[in-house]
């Protein structure tokens, strides 16, 4: 269905940056340059300008990498890339500027959080290169060098916010999902295709120690389509939501679930991109809702569906596909239900058997 045309329009921050186009993959790397001249088209084929207030993010700190990375893992890829970079693995290069890159990819997140807190905006969307929800806490793998959402998300929850992250790449976020694992004051939500790279992502992986139940996953098979995703939203995500009660959201906005992308063989569409924005940034209040470019490798598509995405943040009306249906994965969102009413009844109440 498409959306009225008299939705209330908002302010959107819009964060990118030249560095973002230094970072050399190399040729025929599907993570390139190419896919940020492709959102800029899709903000000029779906008229968002006037909704947009752009910005110039700025470089994380040390203090805030540190935060969700080891030490040694940032001095060990910031030495590798100012020696002239290579293959950081059989998917991961990076050239000389690749650090300075990363660095204010991953600044991006706290920046636009400070621009919020200002109130310079209602929503941000951050364009930035490289991607970040496949680097863990002490390794760079797949395309990603530091993992941008969990730094944002690092310095919301240490000033005491309860952040809700939702990742609809088609890959798994191992990296999101390592940092706050354990961690109660995150609710990490993954919806992407299985099996895929990076095989984790299964539906026990649930969380653990205090942050049991705060980890849910969907692992879809090839073909699902978005009104599953629209299913897994209603049935599972609202009653995680219900309890945990965010106080932010943040997307890992990957659209590499379209299925005209070439890495992966799920079955969405921009549509359906706009209706998982709409859904997903309802769950927090307006100047707490932020999401980062992850995938994405058709370029038509990811203009596309980044049009979308940025459209229903701004609360307008831009459709370029409609949503699909029809797909398999149903049996994937019930297990998924099934798995979070059997941790509630698990799950003990607070101070039970506490010898405090």
């Amino acid at each position: 269905m498409v959306p009225p045309d008299n939705l209330d329009r908002v302010a959107v921050l819009f964060g990118t940056h030249t560095a973002y186009l230094e970072h050399d993959t190399g040729v025929g790397h599907p993570e390139r340059p190419a896919r940020l001249r492709a959102v800029a088209r899709g903000i000029e084929q779906a008229g968002l300008a006037d909704l947009l207030v752009p910005f110039a993010p700025r470089p994380a700190t040390r203090a805030e990498l540190e935060a969700v990375h080891a030490p040694e893992h940032l001095d060990a890829v910031e030495r590798f890339c100012r020696a002239g970079g290579g293959a950081l693995d059989a998917d991961t290069t990076v050239g000389e500027s690749s650090w300075q890159a990363a660095t204010v990819a991953a600044g991006a997140g706290v920046d636009a959080i400070e621009r919020l807190d200002r109130g310079e905006a209602d929503a941000a969307f951050l364009a930035v290169r490289p991607p970040g929800h496949h680097a863990t806490p002490a390794r760079a793998m797949g395309f990603c060098l530091l993992n941008n959402v969990a730094v944002a998300a690092a310095s919301l929850a240490d000033r005491g916010e309860r952040v809700l992250i939702v990742d609809w790449d088609a890959h798994h976020g191992n990296g999101t999902q390592a940092a706050f694992y354990s961690d109660p004051r995150v609710l990490y939500v993954s919806m992407h295709q299985f099996p895929l790279y990076p095989g984790t992502g299964r539906l026990e992986e649930t969380g653990e120690g205090p942050g049991v139940g705060t980890t849910i996953n969907f692992p879809f098979p090839p073909g699902t389509t978005g009104d599953t995703y629209r299913s897994a939203l209603d049935q599972v995500l609202a009653e995680a939501v219900e309890s945990f009660v965010p106080t932010w959201v943040i997307v890992s906005a990957g659209f590499d679930g379209h299925r005209a992308d070439p890495l992966t063989d799920l079955g969405l569409s921009a549509g359906d991109f706009a209706d998982l924005t709409t859904a997903v940034v309802g769950l927090a209040p307006p100047g707490r809702r932020l999401a980062f470019l992850e995938g994405g490798y058709d370029l038509t598509a990811l203009a596309e569906s980044t049009g979308a995405c940025l459209a229903a943040l701004g609360g307008a009306a831009y459709r370029p596909e409609p949503a699909t249906a029809g797909g398999p994965g149903a049996a994937v969102v019930e297990a998924s239900r099934l798995v979070r009413e059997r941790e509630v009844v698990a799950k003990p109440s607070p101070g039970a058997g506490s010898n405090a």
